[in-house]
């Protein structure tokens, strides 16, 4: 006798899918390709789903690249936001960007930033999309600013730091090491990047020799 489950299969019932590993494989793809690079045929391909499956479940292609976003800012990049919490100035940059060296050439997912990368492939029909990645830079940077801005009243960074200009600095590191691993670079030498920055800030900065 057969059961409801095999006569569900002979009726062609699909395989049902992991939302998230579906998401998680969106998410790569998007992180490789950028987002006007990526094409519905190469989403189907790593999702493992046909068009009109992925837009039942998570909506247009728009709609998809904002919710493999959200989940690369709190997974792979959330180093970046751990890394405001730190207790002092120089730990901050010296978390964020020793963090960035290890993720940005992790061989278990496309090298460099999604971020960075994909708002720099935007063209102005995907001019949304370079809008909302640029919004999420620049408010990692108003955060560094006034991060940098606490620890001058704290006097663990000299009185006359700027801190907007600190924070312009760290970030333009941050992006520089992502175009460096898209261009080979490897963990050894971006380690020594982020370390030379931080000694640098350090001594620039703040008293402790």
């Amino acid at each position: 006798m057969m059961t409801a489950d095999i006569l569900a299969k002979k009726r062609g019932r699909p395989v049902a899918f992991d939302y998230e590993i579906a998401l998680q494989n969106a998410m790569h793809a998007f992180w490789q390709h950028g987002y006007e690079g990526t094409s519905m045929s190469t989403l189907m391909a790593a999702m493992d789903m046909n068009k009109a499956s992925i837009y039942a479940a998570y909506g247009s292609k728009e709609a998809l690249f904002k919710k493999a976003l959200e989940r690369y800012v709190q997974g792979p990049a959330s180093f970046l936001a751990a890394s405001l919490a730190q207790p002092t100035a120089v730990a901050v940059v010296q978390l964020m960007l020793s963090q960035a060296a290890q993720m940005l050439t992790d061989q278990s997912h496309p090298v460099g930033c999604l971020v960075t990368q994909g708002a720099l492939a935007c063209s102005d029909e995907s001019a949304d999309i370079k809008t909302l990645l640029g919004g999420y830079r620049q408010t990692l940077e108003l955060q560094l600013a006034q991060r940098f801005t606490r620890a001058v009243s704290e006097q663990d960074l000299l009185a006359t730091t700027d801190p907007v200009v600190l924070a312009k600095l760290v970030m333009t590191v941050h992006q520089g090491m992502v175009v460096q691993a898209v261009g080979g670079a490897t963990q050894a030498e971006l380690f020594n990047v982020a370390a030379m920055t931080t000694q640098l800030i350090s001594q620039a900065y703040t008293t402790v020799s």
